[in-house]
């Protein structure tokens, strides 16, 4: 059940499990044991959690999901409805093409689109290009890029994901960039679509691409990410899916068998979990000292729902922090309290308490009346 704890002040709170009853929880489905890359992890984004690892943080060539790098910093870079002129550098490039021509106009999200989709390494420079003028100097951003987002076994040569000496990454930073990728929601939305339109040309046309990734239709509820191929990195492959409200990424390295290694991994990792909302706790209206009004109401943002293990969910203690009163004035809006939301020792989340009204202080003859009724006003909360 839910447990309500209490810091500084005891609340009558009463917080109940899902309206909808107590979980069913089958049986954990057993782990992979035979997961044929040579680095594998599946992770849960929100809580940063990681349900299955194999070697996860070896650095190794990642081929083309390198471009999940490229997309990113396009998306935070420049505006997806921005036109591009392609240059001849841009697809002066080896291996998989969306089909670009010196000269062509195209905008910023239909190159990243065909980015993701058709593993274009022309749509792959012609971003790096307008982003930072050279390649070596995109190669610097996907770097800096990387170390802000954790990815600490990464090295960014290209932004294609071609073989170059020292362009590598691990299971484990992938999943970092896959999550990071997620929380865009157009680069999201890309990554879904099994088939896309976009324009390009000079005059434009229309162009429709197919989604490399077969995951989206071989497993329900895949919404992406991106594949990659190089006789030296192998197959390799940065998915995500999701199920009941949860979220999960797979990541495989070096992998022959990538499509049923990821849905291994997934039907695992969709066994233990399980996407629970926190409950809002009864916030009373809250006494304050030396002011027009008694009491203020309190109020707080709706509470977000969480993936957790499913053993965890009746782990799940609601604690109400909150002074003994409030002194006038009161501001509306104000932040007066917090509720903490945890499992064990491991906060989930914090959530400010505030005042859902104002109140002025009480107008008295003078200092000394007001000290009074102030010295009152505590005297009587303390004592309640």
């Amino acid at each position: 059940m839910w447990k309500i704890g209490q810091k500084l002040i005891l609340l009558p709170v009463v917080c109940g499990l899902l309206a909808a009853g107590p979980f069913s929880i089958p049986a954990a489905a057993e782990e992979p044991s035979s997961v044929s890359a040579q680095s594998a992890i599946l992770y849960e984004p929100s809580s940063g959690r990681i349900l299955f690892q194999k070697d996860a943080h070896t650095p190794r060539p990642m081929a083309s999901t390198t471009k999940l790098m490229t997309a990113l910093i396009a998306a935070e870079a420049v505006p997806f409805d921005r036109d591009v002129k392609v240059t001849e550098e841009a697809v002066r490039v080896e291996g998989s093409s969306m089909g670009l021509r010196a000269g062509d106009w195209i905008s910023m999200g239909d190159l990243v689109t065909g980015l993701l989709l058709a593993s274009g390494n022309d749509a792959a420079n012609a971003i790096a290009l307008t982003v930072a003028g050279s390649l070596p100097a995109f190669a610097e951003i996907m770097n800096r890029k990387a170390g802000e987002l954790g990815m600490q076994d990464s090295h960014f040569v290209s932004p294609s994901g071609l073989d170059g000496d020292g362009h590598s990454s691990s299971a484990y930073d992938m999943a970092l960039l896959g999550a990071e990728v997620l929380r865009h929601p157009e680069l999201a939305k890309i990554c879904a679509s099994k088939t896309a339109r976009i324009h390009l040309g000079d005059p434009k046309h229309e162009a429709t691409l197919s989604n490399h990734n077969r995951l989206l239709s071989l497993y329900p509820g895949a919404i992406g990410m991106k594949t990659g191929f190089t006789t030296k990195a192998g197959r390799c492959l940065v998915s995500a899916a999701q199920r009941d409200g949860v979220t999960l990424i797979a990541v495989t390295l070096k992998a022959p068998d990538d499509w049923n290694d990821h849905i291994a991994l997934y039907n695992y990792g969709f066994s233990l979990t399980a996407s629970c909302p926190l409950p809002r706790p009864d916030l009373p209206l809250f006494p304050v000292a030396g002011g027009t009004e008694p009491a203020v109401p309190l109020t707080m943002e709706d509470p977000p729902t969480v993936s957790l293990l499913k053993e965890e969910v009746d782990q799940i203690t609601c604690t109400v922090e909150l002074p003994r009163f409030l002194v006038a004035p009161v501001v509306q809006g104000e932040t007066v309290g917090v509720v903490r939301y945890a499992v064990g020792d491991r906060e989930l989340y914090a959530i400010p308490i505030t005042a859902a009204g104002s109140i002025d202080a009480r107008p008295v003859a003078g200092y000394g009346e007001r000290m009074r009724n102030l010295f009152r006003d505590l005297l009587r909360q303390f004592l309640l």
